[in-house]
């Protein structure tokens, strides 16, 4: 396949990736090119976490930091030490001829860091990933996402709404690259809690971390820890019935529903509504005035 100006191989077109609707490998390609244009924004020098499916979405996966030690001079690379002493060298995917490359190994979903190289332990967007606990929880995402947004508009935060792709909702607040994982956390519990105490029912909302003992929709603040990956918008999801990681205008949340967006619906959406992320790195805000607003000690 040529690609801008790149021969991007793809092997093994035919292989039904989405059984249930018919969905090749070359369809998830050719999806992902289509869209590049929305979809890289979001992916620009930030380290890629490979999930590869290489049987469909029926098979088995496994998951990939190390870029092939052999892959194309239009796929860039960084370095990256854990602090277990480990390290690793991960893909960057910041061209459309890299966005199929990935795709053609099998990687459905584009998982990557909430930082950009060279400043990778500075994310540059704090989430709140609404996640509920069990089925028919939905209708609580979307009045619990409100109320998100109404905390982050207090705190001077522009925020972005996108459905995760499965079954929660993801809120993004892009923010200056400036304060270190553990304090955009810190600063993101809080919020979280507050919104928690204004829904006030913990049967609807919740920021109890065990697991066995959250009933609530999940207002998930932890995302935001170092080596975290969500799928990024436009993100396509190894479901059924290849949902899609679909950015929302704010109007629409109160009555979306995730299986509206998928691999065969999103491109007449963005023709019919555009993107509603369009431009939302341009003006990241800062969160370093913002502690002591939630009552937190103001980072050092």
């Amino acid at each position: 396949m040529r690609v801008g100006h790149h021969d991007v191989p793809v092997t093994n077109a035919d292989r039904i990736v989405f059984p249930d609707r018919g969905l090749t490998k070359g369809d998830i390609v050719s999806y992902y090119v289509g869209v590049a244009d929305h979809v890289l924004p979001h992916l620009r020098r930030r380290p890629f976490h490979m999930v590869r499916y290489r049987n469909g979405v029926d098979g088995e996966f496994f998951h990939q930091k190390r870029v092939p030690a052999h892959h194309p001079e239009f796929v860039d690379e960084v370095f990256v030490q854990f602090p277990s002493g480990h390290s690793t060298v991960f893909a960057i995917v910041d061209n459309a001829a890299a966005l199929a490359w990935v795709a053609n190994l099998g990687c459905i979903e584009l998982h990557t860091w909430s930082s950009r190289v060279p400043e990778i332990e500075l994310p540059d967007y704090l989430l709140i990933d609404l996640d509920p606990t069990s089925d028919g929880q939905w209708p609580f995402v979307r009045e619990i996402a409100l109320v998100v947004r109404e905390v982050m508009d207090e705190l001077g935060l522009r925020s972005y709404p996108k459905t995760s792709g499965a079954t929660g909702l993801h809120i993004l607040a892009p923010i200056k690259q400036e304060l270190p994982f553990p304090e955009v956390r810190r600063f993101a519990k809080a919020l979280a809690v507050e919104v928690e105490r204004r829904v006030g029912d913990q049967s609807i909302a919740t920021t109890t971390w065990r697991v066995a003992d959250r009933v609530g929709v999940f207002v998930d603040y932890g995302q935001n820890a170092r080596d975290r990956t969500i799928a990024s918008a436009y993100s396509i999801r190894p479901t059924a019935d290849a949902r899609v990681s679909a950015p929302l205008l704010w109007d629409e949340v109160h009555a979306t529903e995730p299986a509206a967006f998928t691999v065969e619906t999103m491109p007449e959406r963005i023709e019919a509504v555009g993107d509603p992320m369009r431009g939302m790195w341009k003006s990241p805000q800062s969160l370093v005035s913002q502690f002591e607003r939630l009552d937190l000690e103001p980072p050092s």
